[in-house]
């Protein structure tokens, strides 16, 4: 296996094809990058601009390029010594292309199709209108209102008979039309159009049906996004045969895989997938939870890195100020700040809306399983629903791992199912707290149910299995929406915290505890992936690493914003836009200046709708959304405003370049394989997709590449402004990687710094002859180190960015004067 130096990531569509990385591979290269990594290659839907639609399994992105170019791009990445790790997606498909072959095949077919058990549906609903029959959420309207206006009709494509909606187009199902019936005659006649349409093997309905109504298994709420049964071997061995093709050609050298979490059966499925490459270095995007591991019996060889992103970002928040900076959020918007009855309270409000139908479903079978294990405790169907949606609200994790079918529940997970069980009894005391402790028998194993019937057991049934496997499909994406896409747009005291896989109640991570983990790393997870922006997350690190220095000034923070908020009270209309996100206005400001009023906009509808407080994507308040967004541009058109808010900015220029540099050099430098995301080898100020997917100009970072060779630490300084300080680092560092065999494996160790000012420094070594020495909170130091030092271990040290020399104790008050991070190599 060969375990990459480190990666970059490309997002590859329409306007950034394989031949266009092909011509960047030269300067990867150059840069030290060891490996591509590229997001989803397989058939996606039409214009995707991120490829996790795939809608055909069996061929490569037409808009991306052809197998062709992808030989071309594995041979260049080979012929330097790189690889090319590829994105997986086997949760889901896109459906709302024609091009997805099974699933036109299984509407076309229903139960008969030869692909009906690739997809994940309930053909017994117990809703009678959907028996055999798979609900089409798309119209605009209630069926019977697109009847009576004639946006149904039936067309002649390719050859066949299809029913159109606008744009969409439905297959129908054999010897379904009438014969001696033309075209014009079915369109014209609504009562045989109708009874044509209800011998269709699907529902048309409206769009607002799919959250209650729904039969098939989805990805988080997205309806078009069907879930597909890779746990079966014939659809495993379908979705990866193309994959296992490029394998075989040695196309490819690692793997990442997307959501993981919403597989029936997770580590079978790694396991086959480890079978099927055997040889390649395999991250998964797990979102582990503080105190949660991932589970060592996996065969890969750690995860996507959100664990890592959210220890290091929290290095550089200043815990001390978090009183004061809670209390000044709560005087400003009124919110509230217990972070876990947030949580709790958005959680709750996804199941409620968003999952009704996935609930639905894991009721019916709950009142089976109990009706059989206690058939003289009645429980009414609405007890039940109450009782799962606060057992599933109260879970501290993503999911567990309960293999009901091998009676298998690791000693985590039965720690986290009693906890949720304990939290919900204590949360909802008006339901019956046997309830909450027969979920908790069900899901930690068969022994631990009732007995019945003269206490012998009853015998096991796929029922509970059907359960478990179902319950843990459905805590993950109630985890999702309720905190990474509601929860952390709700909570705004300090935006930044409010990451993927972050805790939005954690203020902050001490050196001990990143070093803690960092150990943790090393000793169980050394080739695990190391990522501080990713095309999820909220926002790109540069953001965060200014955004941070709010946590160092609270005080002049709190007379800014209220500066500010004087000065736009003006714009605002009948108290729309809210403080909430006014507060979150200004923070995003702070971080991603300069900004397109564009941009912005975008963002705040995006979160404003994400937090479902005025607004949401399914009912739209158009006065708050009008209010929002003159209120937004009316700010950005302000002189006074923006003057003041560029001259907060300039303050805190240097201090967040020095967050950024810092952040990166110990990605670089910690234990496992740093990952850079696209354009990130600069200063870069993106927000949450779709703005982190913009174009990146790769022309005027090969130029400046191709400078920085002969220009001095001190030089690369002055030209901060352009990002040649992050794009000199990366290239140093990972360079200097490339000549030191067994990076990952080197040993960790802290050292920790002595002297009023310790707590400014993270210092460690890799090794015997590698030490990382970063700053943190510069702003607040403002290069006051006064007494502090550092002890090296014996020897002489050179400082790889400015070539001096050090041994012994470093007096850190001239340490930083020409480069603000170091690396020290022992000669």
């Amino acid at each position: 296996m060969q375990v990459p130096r480190a990666t970059y990531r490309f997002q590859f569509n329409e306007h950034f094809r394989l031949t266009d990385a092909l011509a960047l591979v030269p300067y990867l290269h150059e840069l030290g990058v060891s490996h591509l990594y590229s997001s989803p290659l397989f058939k996606a839907a039409p214009h995707s601009v991120h490829g996790y639609d795939v809608c055909d399994f069996s061929q490569i992105n037409p808009e991306i390029g052809t197998e062709a170019d992808l030989e071309k791009l594995a041979n260049a990445l080979r012929e330097r010594k790189m690889g090319l790790i590829l994105d997986i997606v086997p949760n889901h498909m896109g459906i709302v292309s024609l091009e997805n072959l099974w699933w036109q095949d299984v509407l076309k077919n229903g139960r008969t199709s030869q692909f009906a058990n690739h997809f994940d549906i309930n053909w017994e609903s117990s809703d009678e209108k959907l028996r055999g029959k798979i609900l089409v959420p798309i119209l605009g309207d209630s069926y019977e209102k697109i009847l009576e206006r004639k946006e149904l009709k039936i067309e002649k494509e390719n050859g066949e008979f299809v029913l159109s909606y606008f744009e969409s187009k439905f297959p129908l199902a054999p010897n379904s039309i009438p014969q001696n019936c033309s075209i014009e005659q079915l369109n014209s006649n609504r009562a045989a159009l109708d009874e044509l349409i209800q011998k269709q093997n699907y529902l048309l309905a409206f769009w607002r049906d799919g959250d209650l109504r729904l039969n098939y298994r989805r990805f988080f709420a997205v309806s078009t996004l069907a879930a597909i049964r890779v746990e079966d071997e014939k659809v495993f061995n379908d979705v990866h045969a193309l994959l296992r093709k490029w394998i075989e050609h040695g196309w490819l050298d690692g793997l990442r895989v997307d959501h993981p979490d919403g597989l029936r059966d997770p580590e079978n499925y790694l396991r086959r997938l480890r079978v099927l490459a055997p040889d390649l270095w395999i991250v998964v995007e797990k979102i582990l939870q503080p105190h949660e591991q991932l589970p060592e019996t996996w065969p890969v060889q750690g995860t996507t890195g959100y664990d890592f992103l959210n220890q290091v970002n929290g290095l550089f928040i200043q815990s001390e100020n978090e009183k004061s900076l809670t209390n000044f959020y709560c005087e400003f918007t009124g919110e509230p700040t217990d972070s876990g009855k947030i949580v709790q309270d958005k959680k709750r409000l996804v199941l409620k809306t968003l999952f009704v139908t996935e609930i639905n479903r894991l009721v019916e079978i709950l009142a089976q399983i109990v009706a059989k294990y206690s058939p003289h405790q009645k429980f009414p169907h609405g007890q039940l629903r109450e009782a799962l949606i606060e057992f599933t609200a109260s879970f501290p994790v993503y999911r567990t791992y309960v293999r009901a079918a091998e009676n298998f529940v690791g000693a985590n997970d039965f720690h986290f199912i009693k906890q949720a069980a304990a939290k919900a009894k204590e949360l909802r005391v008006d339901l019956p707290p046997e309830l909450f402790d027969f979920l908790r028998r069900l899901l930690t194993g068969r022994d631990a149910l009732p007995r019945v019937q003269a206490d012998r057991r009853v015998s096991p049934t796929d029922l509970e299995n059907e359960f478990v496997a179902r319950f843990q499909q459905l805590t993950s994406p109630a985890m999702a929406k309720g905190v990474e896409d509601t929860a952390f747009y709700c909570l705004n005291r300090f935006a930044s915290i409010n990451e993927v896989g972050g805790d939005p109640g954690k203020f902050g991570v001490s050196t001990e505890a990143f070093h803690d983990f960092c150990g943790e790393l090393q000793t169980r997870w050394p080739h695990s992936m190391l990522c501080t922006s990713t095309h999820d997350t909220k926002k790109n690190e540069d953001v965060r690493a200014r955004m941070n220095l709010i946590s160092e000034i609270p005080n002049e923070w709190r007379e800014t914003v209220l500066r500010w908020s004087k000065m736009n009270e003006r714009h605002r209309k009948n108290n729309f836009p809210d403080r909430n996100m006014e507060y979150l206005f200004y923070q995003t400001l702070a971080g991603a200046w300069p900004i397109s009023p564009e941009r912005i906009l975008a963002f705040m509808e995006k979160a404003s709708c994400e937090a479902k407080q005025h607004t949401d994507w399914n009912n739209r308040n158009s006065e708050y959304d009008n209010a929002l967004k003159n209120c937004v541009t009316a700010a950005l058109a302000g002189e006074n405003f923006i003057g003041d808010l560029e001259k907060f900015i300039s303050a805190l220029t240097e201090a967040a370049q020095i967050n950024s540099l810092a952040q990166t050099l110990i990605k670089l430098t910690a234990p496992g394989v740093p990952d850079i995301y696209q354009g990130n080898e600069l200063w870069d100020f993106s927000l949450v997709d779709p703005d982190n997917r913009r174009p990146i100009d790769f022309e005027i970072r090969k130029q400046l590449l191709a400078e920085i060779k002969n220009l001095s630490a001190e030089e690369i300084w002055d030209r901060r402004a352009e990002g040649l300080p992050k794009l000199w680092l990366i290239q140093k560092m990972l360079n200097l990687r490339a000549q030191i065999h067994g990076f990952s494996t080197l040993d960790y160790k802290p050292i920790f710094a002595r002297g009023g000012k310790a707590g400014h420094i993270v210092a460690f070594l890799r090794g015997e002859k590698i030490a990382a020495i970063v700053q943190r909170f510069s702003l607040r130091l403002r290069k006051n180190w006064a007494d502090t030092t550092l002890e090296l271990p014996v020897g002489i040290w050179r400082n790889e960015f400015t070539g001096e020399f050090f041994e012994g104790i470093l007096r850190l008050e001239q340490f930083f004067e020409k480069f603000p991070v170091a690396l020290l190599v022992r000669k």
